[in-house]
């Protein structure tokens, strides 16, 4: 039997080796992968970093598109995230690879990061693996009305300025700003102000940096001065996540209301009619995350008491609807100023009528201004897709605009016949600009007749080559071609053109036309006679040559 001075000394012994002994399981680091496109980065790491201090999760199950939910679900937490994935558009991170359907969001990294999800809770280190994924160049701007709606509420022109410049930066939301708000309070975050280097070739640097350092810089929360130096001229930058008191952290706690999966939907509908409550140029610039919400909303959730008593509350508020409105006619974007329209229509604010009613004076202030662009002619296509504007059809402009392209254009849409068959014609105009606006109405709005369809043909292989003439063959490219008589004119079209552009127009137009009537070992040797010699490798012609030679 052990005497208590015999049992404290092998219990101090014992504390001893305990204390002295490393901690693996207490040390050990999560290291979480989102593998969208490239693997090279991922495998780096995974090779170069001890597996005693190390575990690797990767977040993406092939074939379950709640990839991300799950690992919320099973409460994995992650010290070092990787995320492999293209980010042109600043969006979502994607794959370049067909059988690769994987993608990340952005909203869905905004859900996991302000709602219970504890993925990102204790991150000391992401990495960003895709092009201009800290890019600080803001992806919106405060537009002039801003300014304006802060003078109509009583600012001076001074403070209205000074207030719209300060909505501008807060709201501005740069891809670097998005990374920040959603790895809040995060150390250290890499990524790329421009230009990412692809997998294999960022593999290949990883390495290079695995061999001159041991790795004990991974997961400490301190920027590595050799990573950085390493990635240097691929324009690899880093940031730290966005604190409680940084200037955008009231923004982030706004956007977490649209977020946060703890909020009921009543909660939201709720926190929407406070943003109503603000200036109207804050509440614009809420836009989005308004429209997200209300288009998440269905039949059902909207039948429900406690959110149809919200929306009820925010469909009485005279006050915020007139504020509302006044700023959304002042919209200087077309666009805007629809979308602002449709979303109060859906807060109960605009009965349909009054909707297309409001919609038709936002088009008849474009058709008095005369200054239509593209996609002011695409937006109104797009208005009047159910043929609703229809009773707006003979609506009257200036004498000095009635035969401009655009207005002929804006009317087409509304369905003016007159209007359709000038812009129809268009298509053969040898201005690139009428033929832009020809193109955006027959997107919406295609030929169905032939006759229509061959005149058109004919009058469009007619034109001086040129990239107006380049233009309206690819928007003859989305009809079946079947006409002899059309075919033929193309293929005189290609022998005659010094224009390789326009060669390869009329292939794109041959390639999904019906050539079952045209002779096909004839058109075989006419085409190789008469192509124009390519310096930028594999084109449309040779896609032609190999369908061609096919029996």
């Amino acid at each position: 039997m052990l005497t208590p001075l015999l049992r404290r000394a092998l219990l101090a012994t014992t504390l001893s080796i305990v204390l002295s002994a490393p901690d693996a399981l207490a040390q050990k680091k999560t290291v979480c992968a989102i593998t969208i496109n490239s693997a090279d980065e991922k495998e780096v790491f995974r090779r170069s970093l001890p597996e005693a201090e190390f575990d690797f999760v990767e977040l993406v199950e092939k074939g379950h598109p709640d990839w991300l939910e799950s690992a919320c679900s099973k409460r994995v937490r992650c010290d070092v995230l990787l995320i492999s994935g293209h980010f042109d558009d600043g969006t979502e991170f994607y794959s370049g690879r067909p059988d690769a359907p994987e993608s990340l969001p952005v909203e869905e990294m905004e859900r996991a990061s302000c709602s219970s999800c504890e993925l990102f809770s204790q991150l000391k280190e992401v990495y960003l693996f895709g092009c201009n994924t800290l890019d600080p160049r803001p992806l919106k701007s405060a537009s002039p009305e801003i300014a304006r709606s802060l003078v109509r509420s009583g600012y001076s022109q001074a403070d209205a300025e000074r207030l719209s410049s300060q909505l501008a930066q807060v709201h501005a939301e740069s891809n670097r700003d998005h990374m920040r708000q959603v790895f809040k309070d995060v150390p250290v975050i890499y990524g790329f102000s421009s230009k990412a280097p692809l997998g294999p070739a960022a593999g290949a640097m990883l390495s290079r940096y695995f061999q001159s350092a041991s790795g004990n810089e991974i997961g400490t929360g301190e920027a590595s001065g050799r990573l950085l130096k390493l990635f240097a001229p691929s324009s690899m930058t880093v940031a730290a996540g966005l604190r409680d008191s940084d200037a955008q952290a009231d923004y982030r706690r706004d956007v977490c209301h649209f977020a946060d999966d703890r909020l009921s939907p009543a909660e939201k509908a709720a926190f929407v009619h406070q943003l109503l409550h603000r200036e109207a140029a804050e509440a614009r610039m809420f836009l989005g995350y308004i429209e997200k919400y209300i288009a998440s909303l269905n039949d059902e959730a909207r039948r429900t008491e406690d959110v149809s008593q919200a929306l009820s509350a925010i469909a009485a508020d005279q006050p915020a609807r007139e504020k509302f409105l006044t700023f959304a006619r002042d919209a200087d974007d077309p666009a805007v100023r629809a979308r602002m329209i449709a979303v109060a229509r859906n807060l109960g604010w605009l009965s349909v009528s009054e909707q297309r009613a409001e919609w038709m004076a936002m088009i008849g202030e474009q058709l008095a201004q005369n200054a239509i662009r593209s996609a002011d002619v695409d937006l109104a296509c797009t208005l009047n897709r159910d043929g609703s504007l229809g009773a707006y059809r003979d609506l009257r402009v200036s004498t000095a605009s009635n035969g401009a392209v655009p207005q002929a254009a804006m009317l087409a849409c509304l369905g003016n016949e007159t209007a359709q068959a000038r812009i129809v014609h268009a298509l053969s105009s040898p201005r690139d600009e009428d033929v832009q606006m020809a193109q955006i109405y027959l997107r919406h709005r295609p030929l169905a007749g032939a006759k229509e369809l061959r005149d058109l043909t004919l009058a469009v292989a007619h034109m001086p080559s040129s990239d107006a003439q380049v233009r309206a063959l690819n928007t003859l490219a989305a009809y079946r071609l079947s006409d002899r008589t059309s075919m033929e004119e193309l293929l005189s079209l290609f022998s005659a053109t010094k224009l390789i552009e326009v060669q390869r127009a009329v292939a794109g137009i041959l390639i999904r036309g019906d050539l079952s009537a045209m002779p096909g070992v004839e058109l075989l040797k006419r085409i190789r006679q008469s192509r124009l010699k390519s310096t930028d490798g594999e084109d449309m012609i040779d896609v032609l040559i190999r369908r061609l030679q096919r029996p």
